[in-house]
């Protein structure tokens, strides 16, 4: 139901008396902080936890200019710990103390926002967009998205699973443009189910999704981060194709760090660590899926905004929120495909053409316009096709399965 410009107004008023409530708690957790009888051992012991616990919150990750500022200020109290000025990181440590509380009071906010002003669920459909196929081979659609605090355009592509290039074409964006609160970003995320199974795991590298199957049907499709396109003598970060199964579930994974990183990191001049223990520094993130295939898993990550990128040393990222929902339906055994398929092809229910075409990122000697052609004339279709159509989505290769019928 639509919100009167009554109701609004009431909300706004209401928004604006807590804001005001919200400047004078913070006055009174500072002050409470600055004059606690508790000794500063103990500050520093709540300013471990809080940041601790902050940086496990995937709410917070909201508010990425505030976590990276209570960073600064904890890295900051460690340096001063090390160096035996015990007085001077104390201070410190109380800072970050009280901005990891007021960071928690922001988190709040958000959530009471959220509650008053409801995301309009047309803008999410693409309500007033060009109406969307209904066909069982293609996922993903038109749509509208409102920023939230913490987006940038990368995060916002990442959660999308869309480009950054893709966001400022379809937005009219500059080339620096950065996003703010509430503005609306048009996408469009559709694309074609590259192959089917009765129950597990497909992943294709150039769309950088994960399709995940149960009893013959799609249960969920999700932007991935899979290996960079590096292929040299020392180093194949490429993520590998080939079948697989689940091996192994680990929550709070231990990461054993492989001799090549190990290598990449001395060669870059980074501190050389062989294990990563669990924590908000570890970079499976909370959540380690193993597979059959040596040195791969599916994991989460602490770069959210590193997923729909070809951005790994070969493993496949999922989110933090995604891989939290994803991982208790996964069990051992269950059976999955790595492929490479940089050009797709789809017939919808109503004889609609769809075709989607994507970088040969890993250089594999695809001729794309070649292939594209042969699958169109494979099935037959060539009298169905808008070739200037056909022309426009193999040129652009922009990763999105456009109608290509005549």
């Amino acid at each position: 139901m639509a919100t009167s410009i009554v109701e609004k107004t009431a909300m706004n008023i209401y928004l604006t008396q807590f804001g005001l409530f919200i400047k004078l708690l913070s006055v009174i957790v500072v002050s409470t902080l600055l004059t606690a009888t508790p000794s500063m051992a103990d500050f520093r012991q709540e300013a471990e936890l809080a940041v601790a616990q902050l940086r496990q919150n995937s709410d917070a990750g909201k508010f990425m200019d505030d976590m990276k500022s209570l960073d600064l200020v904890y890295e900051v109290a460690e340096r001063y710990v090390s160096s035996n000025d015990s007085e001077t990181a104390d201070k410190f440590f109380l800072l970050a103390l009280q901005k990891s509380r007021m960071i928690e009071i922001m988190m709040k906010e958000s959530e009471l926002e959220d509650v008053l002003f409801p995301v309009d669920s047309s803008l999410v459909s693409g309500a007033g967009l060009a109406a969307e196929p209904g066909s069982s081979l293609l996922v993903g659609s038109r749509g509208v998205y409102t920023v939230v605090r913490g987006d940038s355009l990368r995060l916002v592509a990442a959660k999308l699973g869309v480009s950054q290039k893709h966001l400022r074409s379809m937005n009219n964006l500059e080339a620096r443009a950065t996003v703010k609160v509430g503005q609306k970003l048009a996408y469009n995320n559709r694309k074609i189910i590259p192959r089917q199974m009765k129950d597990g795991i497909i992943v294709n590298i150039p769309d950088r999704t994960l399709y995940y199957f149960q009893k013959g049907e799609l249960v969920s499709s999700l932007p991935v981060a899979v290996g960079s396109a590096t292929k040299n003598e020392k180093y194949v970060w490429q993520t590998p194709v080939g079948k697989f199964k689940i091996t192994a579930k680990v929550k709070d994974p231990v990461w054993t760090v492989p001799t090549s990183i190990q290598t990449e990191m001395e060669e870059q001049g980074k501190e050389v660590v062989s294990r990563v223990l669990p924590g908000p520094e570890n970079p499976l993130g909370k959540y380690a899926i193993r597979t059959s295939i040596p040195g791969i898993m599916i994991h989460s990550t602490t770069k959210p905004s590193s997923i729909y990128g070809f951005s790994s040393h070969g493993c496949i990222r999922l989110s933090p929120n995604q891989m939290r929902e994803f991982f208790p339906q996964i069990r051992v055994n269950t059976k999955g495909e790595i492929i490479y398929k940089p050009v797709k092809l789809a017939v919808t229910e109503d004889g609609r053409v769809f075709l989607e075409v994507h970088n040969d990122i890993y250089n594999k000697g695809s001729n794309l316009v070649t292939e594209a052609r042969q699958m169109v004339e494979k099935k037959n279709l060539s009298h169905q096709i808008d070739w200037e159509k056909f022309k426009t989505v193999v040129t652009q290769k922009n990763g999105i399965a456009e109608d290509i019928t005549l």
